[in-house]
């Protein structure tokens, strides 16, 4: 799996100028070309073609997802990418349908995707702290970010056919966010990055 299609996911949106997600996403091209993968890579800032985005999808082995969480959903010009690019990509590769029959329509919902072979990871940052998602009694009651804010997310993908890889999180990146931290946060990236495409 030597494709690989990486989405910065990123926007300007009052505080926030999008240059965490983006600093992550020159991580990712950095360590992914020193390993000599081919990689495409869209802003969602930028302007872009539909039918070219659809393209990059069924081109990809291998989606790399960056995106901060704004009110635990995804950024309202990402969401929107997804939305206009998927719908796009409906019998160009990406779905066909549902997956359901009309003679028994209960069953095989999500089965009609056409990037069946294909995986994806998906990054997050957040203001909030790990220990938010993990300690009793805190925000988010022992959920994790998977089973919990990006739980659509991952269905989502699972719904066109792709197959999920163990994604990464950063947490207390606005009040953590030093220099150090930021090091830190790189280290430990990278090595998630190399644990991760070594099984591919």
């Amino acid at each position: 799996m030597k494709k690989i299609f990486i989405i910065n996911g990123s926007q300007n949106f009052a505080h926030s100028g999008g240059k965490f997600n983006e600093t992550v996403t020159n991580w990712t091209i950095e360590y992914l070309k020193s390993k000599n993968y081919e990689i495409k890579t869209t802003d969602i800032k930028q302007d872009f073609d539909l039918d070219e985005e659809v393209e990059k999808f069924v081109w990809a082995d291998v989606v790399v997802y960056h995106t901060p969480v704004w009110w635990f959903q995804l950024p309202n010009l990402f969401k929107k990418y997804i939305d206009d690019v998927f719908t796009a990509g409906h019998n160009k590769g990406i779905y066909k349908s549902d997956g359901r029959t009309r003679t028994n329509p209960d069953i095989n919902y999500g089965t009609g995707g056409q990037l069946h072979g294909r995986k994806y990871m998906l990054t997050t940052s957040w203001n909030a702290p790990a220990a938010a998602f993990t300690l009793p009694g805190e925000f988010f009651e022992e959920t994790s970010v998977d089973d919990g804010v990006m739980f659509g997310f991952h269905k989502m993908n699972k719904f066109v056919g792709m197959e999920k890889l163990n994604g990464f999180h950063f947490h207390d990146v606005e009040k953590g966010a030093t220099a150090e931290n930021i090091v830190i946060f790189k280290e430990n990236y990278t090595k998630h990055l190399a644990a991760t495409f070594k099984t591919l």
